[in-house]
């Protein structure tokens, strides 16, 4: 590993799919102030919606995602039947019907919902919301337990995209995590909603699993690009047991170190490129006629708690369980206790647990961070004029950079900040320089590479 990145890489930084980040969000938030932000949304503005299912039918051991494990199907339709009422009561508190630009299913595995509960739930959404005639409906699924029922549904309901966690195809990486998966289960998966008129699909991947080799990872690019998805996100496995305790069942000594990990998530992008996809900010590649791709060319990608996306919407509702939303005003978290927000949704509340209003200096953090993680570079100065901040504003974040550009990192010059290609993978550090929160954060992250 180049001794320099090896210097950057163990250090631990968020992956800035929000600023502020979401442990800075603050607690026992005011359902009345969340009720005075929707109703201030401008009406002929659209809005993106996400939907939270926190079910799986398995456990993987390196997920850290809020979910639970789903042995029988009750508390699932119980679950869909509340989210039912959540969104209505969402609806009365928006100032009038609305359009939907993005619509994203999360989980969880939002396939663990039956077909029939699937389509409750968004005739729900199509009884209180239009839809823009391009509008995204995306859902993400586990092959495993993927149905062709379902697949049919996902195609009668109108969805344009599907994601899937392939994550690794080395049968010894997916007995160790727990989500064994063959190649022909995920392209069966593909197929089907591919023939239900779903056209959009994407993969994950995870580089830095257990037992993990450059090897294993490479083929399991070529697997992948043999089944064409038209998007790839390639994801630093996070080993945070002290946050998901089901990656205790993990060994220590069967994760990559630092210049392994760093080794592996080369390999993969190189060999995505080689197929033809083209790298998308730190961790995503599309086909280069994709939307996002040319979001990217065209330097409108944005970034969410999604990932990178197309997405415009000022806006984005998130209704479920521990769901993360925006709006103008500021952030907003769903009780993520499921039993807490059945109740609460039961009783007629909006489920919110925490919230942060967002300063001006927020917002001009914000834009800083989310450019530079877009498109590996910021004019800060130009966004801090735009802003109306003071001139040199972002002298503390040159400070803190320096050591980045003397090691040939990223340039600096007067207010514009670039990632080298050398230090593009460390792009995460350098939007920490302009995090106002981190320093007296206790918050614990994953590391950087």
């Amino acid at each position: 590993m180049d001794p320099v990145l090896q210097k950057y890489a163990a250090r631990a930084t968020p992956r800035y799919t929000s600023y502020p980040t979401a442990p800075h969000f603050q607690k026992d938030f005011s359902e009345i102030r969340y009720r005075d932000w929707l109703s201030k949304l401008e009406p002929r503005e659209p809005v993106s919606l996400y939907l939270h299912v926190p079910f799986c039918r398995q456990m993987c051991w390196y997920c850290g995602c809020n979910m639970k494990l789903a042995a029988k199907y009750g508390p699932v339709g119980d679950y869909a039947r509340t989210l039912r009422k959540e969104i209505a009561q969402l609806a009365e508190a928006l100032p009038d019907r609305m359009q939907v630009s993005h619509l994203h299913w999360g989980g969880g595995t939002p396939t663990a919902l039956s077909p029939d509960d699937l389509q409750m739930l968004m005739d729900e959404v199509r009884e209180h919301f239009d839809f823009a005639p391009e509008a995204e409906v995306a859902i993400e699924s586990d092959p495993r337990t993927l149905s062709a029922d379902m697949a049919a549904r996902i195609g009668d309901l109108g969805f344009t995209r599907a994601s899937f966690g392939v994550q690794e195809f080395d049968l010894k990486v997916q007995k160790a995590i727990n989500r064994v998966q063959p190649p022909d289960m995920v392209g069966r998966s593909v197929n089907q909603l591919r023939s239900h008129g779903v056209e959009g699909i994407n993969f994950d991947l995870i580089y830095g699993l257990p037992y993990q080799t450059v090897d294993s990872l490479v083929e399991t690019v070529r697997i992948c690009a043999a089944l064409q998805p038209d998007r790839v996100a390639l994801f630093g496995y996070a080993h945070v047991p002290w946050m998901a305790k089901n990656q205790r069942v993990i060994p220590d000594e069967a994760l990559p170190g630092a210049a392994a990990r760093h080794a592996q998530a080369t390999a993969a992008a190189e060999a995505l490129q080689a197929e033809g996809y083209v790298a998308i900010g730190l961790d995503h590649f599309a086909r280069p006629d994709d939307a996002l791709a040319v979001a990217a060319r065209a330097g409108t990608l944005r970034r969410n708690f999604q990932g990178y996306t197309t997405d415009r919407a000022k806006t984005l509702i998130g209704l479920g369980a521990s769901s993360i939303g925006r709006t103008p005003s500021g952030f907003i978290q769903n009780i993520a206790e499921t039993g807490a927000w059945a109740r609460a949704v039961e009783a007629g509340h909006l489920p919110v647990a925490k919230g942060l209003p967002l300063t001006a200096d927020d917002r001009l953090r914000a834009e800083v961070i989310e450019r530079l993680m877009c498109d590996g570079h910021v004019d800060a100065a130009a966004i801090g004029r735009r802003h109306g901040a003071a001139p040199g504003w972002w002298r503390q974040a040159e400070a803190t950079l320096h050591e980045m550009a003397a090691d040939g990192l990223l340039t600096m010059s007067k207010g514009c900040f670039a990632m080298t290609p050398r230090g593009r993978p460390l792009v995460r550090l350098a939007a920490a320089a302009f995090d106002a929160y981190l320093q007296e954060s206790t918050a614990r992250h994953s590391v950087a590479v």
